[in-house]
């Protein structure tokens, strides 16, 4: 097949991100390389990684063995809570740079609030905010912030995150928190883009996948519901990060690009958000509950 062509967005310090990439959530490490191998293959210009999804090392090796130049990949990884705090997260830095095989992360974001000790966040962010200021990072950003969390955020620190990767599909929407972000000029970037079996909207267990509303949608098109629901997100201007190590489905989620909803079907599936989230409650973060060693190498 032909390599798709992704199209970017704009971050709010004029670094071009592409607008839908691969995410390698829950990959196991020994698939991991074969799906960014395929990605890339595909067209996919837009890896999303974590200190703590354990598979970074994978990324960086199939970065390298892809043939294309560094330049041409968008690198995006996160900084787990375990590794909160100034000298810390500069060190996190340091760990996930050394695993993906580079010197510079395109966007490094924190993977989590700390609501319980919210001064190590903003020790952790203002640690990003010296990577960037050093050229080591080209842009920087959170993870499953609310609007709470973004407002004592702005409050303390000097620069406006670029990105706030939430979690946003069909029956979980966040529109509170995607309105304060395009307010402030944050990028929504969608983890779960497409819910999946675990997301379920009644008692009869529909998941997105199978929701009605969807898979008419789909039908009209000649597309599947998980590239209607992809394309939903992209039409609303978000970056969204669907997860497959499946060839097929990597392949199918990117061919998205050449169809557009119509605003009747767009209202159609913003009104299938429930208000459930599927994701842990951002409150509940504590370091007791999910803290875990990020190792050296």
């Amino acid at each position: 097949m032909t390599p798709a062509t992704t199209p970017a967005l704009k971050l709010n310090n004029d670094v071009d991100i592409p607008a839908l990439g691969l995410g390698v959530f829950q990959s196991p490490p020994e698939e991991t390389t074969a799906a960014v191998e395929t990605a890339l293959r595909d067209g996919y210009r837009h890896i999303d990684t974590a200190a703590a999804y354990g598979n970074e090392r994978e990324v960086g090796d199939a970065v390298r063995d892809s043939g294309l130049d560094r330049s041409e990949v968008f690198l995006e990884t996160k900084i787990w809570i375990s590794d909160y705090g100034y000298d810390e997260t500069l060190h996190g830095f340091e760990k996930s740079a050394a695993k993906l095989g580079v010197e510079q992360i395109d966007l490094l974001i924190l993977h989590q609030a700390l609501p319980s000790a919210f001064d190590r966040t903003l020790e952790a962010y203002r640690a990003l905010e010296t990577l960037l200021a050093d050229g080591k990072v080209r842009a920087i950003g959170v993870s499953n912030f609310t609007v709470d969390h973004l407002m004592r955020l702005l409050e303390q620190t000097t620069v406006v995150p670029a990105v706030n990767q939430i979690e946003v599909h069909p029956y979980f929407v966040q529109p509170e928190v995607q309105a304060f972000g395009a307010e402030h000029g944050i990028l929504t970037q969608a983890w779960s883009p497409i819910g999946g079996i675990t997301f379920y909207r009644d008692s009869e267990h529909t998941s997105t996948l199978k929701d009605p509303v969807i898979v008419e949608i789909a039908e009209a098109h000649g597309k599947s519901p998980a590239q209607v629901m992809l394309r939903w997100g992209l039409q609303h201007g978000r970056s969204v990060i669907p997860k497959s190590t499946k060839p097929a489905r990597i392949a199918e989620n990117i061919d998205v690009f050449d169809f557009e909803l119509s605003a009747d079907e767009l209202t159609a599936i913003d009104g299938l958000d429930t208000g459930r989230r599927g994701g842990p409650e951002p409150e509940a973060i504590t370091l007791e509950s999910f803290g875990r060693d990020i190792p050296e190498a």
